[in-house]
């Protein structure tokens, strides 16, 4: 299948794909030999098999061994558990991949690739968002929801983002009830307005 998209198009086709579908059938190596031969561009590689899903800890040894076979030449991307500037260097610098895909610690909190950058070229931590940029930027993701999916399903959509937008405030369980049960925007916009009043104070947020 891969094959005949590769041929169909003039447009560089990458992949992204697991280390197998469970502890016995870990492939990727392979896989990523096979792909490459039939003109993938690029590959991402997750590191956690089809029936981990998301839990248990990502290895990223595979990742590391395709990126230094002597037979791959395309750039390799590692993806899994990277959630800090922290993590994302210490997976670059042990596994020499290409790039790094990250995936669930971007919900909810955008800011995770520019800070990445920022520590890259700096080896300094940028200061995190204060309160104000976190609710201007979740009032912009909520509107941007709105006009992609409409009503309902922007608003319900919008709710697994919510906790990370501000996470770490303290006694924020009531803020949070209140965002995930409104269908209301004016009413969702008005509890967004309370937490920017509220946390102001940045002495309130946990660090």
């Amino acid at each position: 299948m891969t094959s005949e998209i590769v041929k169909i198009t003039k447009l560089p086709v990458t992949v992204k794909t697991r280390l197998g579908w469970d502890d016995t059938t870990k492939n990727v190596t392979e896989v990523a030999e096979r792909l490459q031969d039939i003109g993938i561009q690029a590959l991402s590689i997750h590191g956690r098999t089809r029936a981990q899903l998301y839990k248990g800890s990502a290895d990223w040894t595979l990742i590391g061994e395709i990126k230094n076979n002597p037979r791959i030449t395309i750039p390799i991307f590692g993806n899994g558990d990277v959630d800090s500037p922290e993590k994302a260097k210490m997976m670059r610098d042990t596994y020499g991949v290409d790039g790094i895909m990250i995936g669930r610690a971007s919900i909810g909190y955008p800011w995770i690739f520019n800070e990445i950058k920022h520590y890259f070229k700096t080896g300094e931590l940028a200061p995190p968002p204060d309160v104000a940029m976190r609710v201007a930027t979740c009032r912009k993701h909520l509107q941007r929801s709105l006009e992609w999916k409409g009503l309902v399903t922007g608003i319900h959509e919008m709710r697994r983002h919510y906790v990370n937008y501000f996470k770490g405030f303290d006694h924020f369980k009531e803020y949070r009830m209140k965002l995930v049960t409104s269908y209301s925007i004016d009413e969702i916009n008005g509890i967004l307005d309370e937490i920017l009043i509220r946390y102001a104070d940045n002495d309130l947020i946990k660090v």
